[in-house]
C-alpha cells in the first residue's frame, strides 16, 4: 500500500528518496494552525517516524484553522487525533505520541529534525536552545498569527528575519541571545504587518503527567484559515527537501 500511496511523491523525486525518507524521524512540537498541517504533510511525503507534542485539546476557536478540530472533535485531545489521522494517511508510520506540556527535557536521540510551532514563549525558547545545544537541526514558526497573507511568508536563518521589532520576534530573539544563541536556528516569518482588532490575553494554569503544576499568560492572537496552514507546510517542504538526494 505505501508505494501506491507514494507514487505521486516518486514520480517527482523517485523511488531512492522515497526510501529514504522512511528512514527519518521528524518531531513536530505544537499540533495547532501551522503544526497540524506541518505532521500532516511530513506523514504525506512518507517521513518514517513522526514525534508528535502537544498538551491542548480542541476548541471551538480551533475549528476556522486546524485540521483536527470539527464540531465532533471539540475536547478531546489534538495528539491522540492526529495519532489516529496519521496513521489513517500512512499505517506504516511510527508514530511517538506525547500528551503533555513540553518545558525543557526531551530526548532529541534518533531525531533528524525538529519543526517547532509552539506559541508558549517559554517553552519555545527552552526547545530552540536545546536543538541548538544538541546539534539538532530545527525550524520555528514566527509570525502566523494576526495576519491573512500567506504570500508575505518567507524562510530564512533567525539572524536575517526582516522584522525584528514585531514583539513577539523581538522577545525572542533578545531571551535567545541572552543564552547565547543569535544565528543557526531557520524560520518561518512573514513580511506581513500584523494586526488584530482587539488584544486578548488570559492567564492559564495547566498541570503537567509529572505533576507540575504550570501557570503562563497567554495572549490570544487573531488567526486565520490561511496562514498557519501555509506556514506548516512551508516548514514540512523545508525539512523534507533537507532529506532528498539529488533529484533533478
Amino acid at each position: 500500500m505505501s508505494e501506491d500511496i507514494f507514487s505521486r511523491n516518486e514520480l517527482f523525486w523517485g523511488k531512492e528518496n522515497q526510501k529514504l525518507l522512511s528512514t527519518k524521524h521528524a518531531a513536530v512540537f505544537g499540533l495547532g494552525g501551522v503544526g497540524g498541517f506541518c505532521a500532516e504533510s511530513l506523514a504525506r511525503a512518507g517521513i518514517g517516524e513522526l514525534t508528535i507534542i502537544d498538551f491542548d485539546e480542541v476548541s471551538p476557536s480551533n475549528i476556522n484553522r486546524q485540521c483536527t478540530a470539527f464540531h465532533s472533535t471539540i475536547g478531546k485531545s489534538k495528539a491522540k487525533l492526529f495519532e489516529a489521522r496519521l496513521k489513517d494517511i500512512y499505517p506504516d508510520i511510527k508514530l511517538n505520541v506525547i500528551d503533555d506540556f513540553y518545558l525543557d527535557s526531551f530526548d532529541f536521540g534518533g531525531v533528524d529534525y525538529v519543526a517547532d510551532a509552539i506559541d508558549t514563549m517559554r517553552s519555545k525558547i527552552e526547545l530552540l536552545k536545546s536543538c541548538v545545544s544538541s546539534d539538532i537541526p530545527v525550524i520555528s514558526s514566527m509570525g502566523a498569527g494576526n495576519r491573512i497573507d500567506p504570500s508575505k511568508l518567507y524562510i530564512c536563518d533567525i539572524s536575517d528575519i526582516e522584522n525584528k521589532n514585531a514583539p513577539f520576534i523581538s522577545n525572542i530573539i533578545y531571551q535567545l541571545k541572552k543564552r547565547g544563541v543569535e544565528s543557526g536556528i531557520t524560520v518561518v516569518a512573514s513580511r506581513e504587518k500584523p494586526f488584530v482588532k482587539e488584544k486578548l490575553s488570559s492567564t492559564e494554569q495547566i498541570v503537567t503527567k509529572s505533576g507540575e503544576n504550570i501557570e503562563f499568560t497567554k495572549i490570544t492572537p487573531a488567526s486565520t484559515p490561511f496562514v498557519a496552514s501555509c506556514a506548516g507546510i512551508f516548514m514540512a517542504s523545508y525539512i523534507t527537501q533537507s532529506f532528498l538526494k539529488d533529484y533533478k
